[in-house]
């Protein structure tokens, strides 16, 4: 079985990284955000590949989502760790915030979301009631604790298309809908890792208050990025410590 590690903004390489290849897969789909990055972080086999690009260039509505997720397969990539920034919805989850979530609402448009379609036997359904591995959200969970961090467990991503951000009647919308925080990423990443039968979870980093929860406020690219920077740390550490070494239960010892 064999690990990988999607980064997003802030994430687009792997510090630590050893016996690092490079490997460009191609796909029914067309071409991943980039080349997979194969290595050995803390002793563990991983597989990285940041949506956005190695140079932050894709913005998430021309993420392939579909190449990307195929392309993992390909690897034999069993179990994705996910990496995504957010905004700020809920009053408990601010600036700097680290959340693992347990349900999303979807409200992207146009983006391709399925592998099932065009010249099929029969139409296919996946159960998508609880759309994150609960084992891999554990995992991120244990993480944090054992690193004293104020991880939160539970709360509602919703996915919006992007690529600017939201008005803030918009977020007051995602709030009544039961949203906690909002992204751009989180679909359909999720479901295509469901339909291609990878454990999937997320780690949320807060990079800001959604627009207008704070009355008066808007919102600071230059903020986003400064809090990116100090949260992206503790989000190395937190990969680092559930990898931990040849022992660990994500770890693998065969080479993908």
């Amino acid at each position: 079985m064999h690990l990988a590690i999607i980064g997003g903004t802030g994430l687009s390489q792997i510090e630590g990284i050893e016996d690092v290849r490079h490997k460009v897969v191609s796909t029914p789909f067309g071409e991943p955000s980039g080349p997979l990055t194969i290595g050995r972080l803390q002793g563990c086999d991983v597989v990285f590949l940041p949506r956005h690009g190695y140079n932050h260039r894709i913005p998430p509505h021309q993420v392939n989502y579909r190449a990307n997720i195929w392309a993992l397969q390909e690897m034999d990539v069993s179990r994705i760790l996910a990496v995504a920034a957010v905004g700020g919805i809920h009053p408990d989850m601010g600036p700097g915030g680290l959340i693992v979530p347990d349900q999303l609402i979807d409200y992207t448009w146009g983006r391709p979301s399925t592998f099932y379609e065009g010249d099929l036997d029969s139409v296919t359904h996946v159960d998508f009631t609880y759309p994150y591995d609960q084992s891999l959200r554990e995992t991120f969970l244990q993480a944090g604790q054992e690193l004293g961090l104020n991880m939160i467990d539970g709360g509602t991503y919703g996915a919006t298309q992007g690529p600017r951000l939201e008005t803030a009647a918009e977020v007051r919308r995602l709030q009544r809908d039961g949203c906690d925080v909002v992204g751009m990423t989180g679909m359909p990443e999720a479901v295509l890792a469901r339909e291609a039968e990878i454990q999937y979870a997320s780690l949320n980093v807060v990079a800001n208050w959604a627009a207008g929860i704070h009355d008066g406020e808007t919102v600071s690219m230059e903020g986003i990025e400064k809090t990116l920077g100090r949260s992206m740390r503790q989000v190395r550490r937190v990969l680092k410590q559930i990898l931990g070494g040849e022992d660990s239960e994500l770890c693998s010892t065969t080479r993908p």
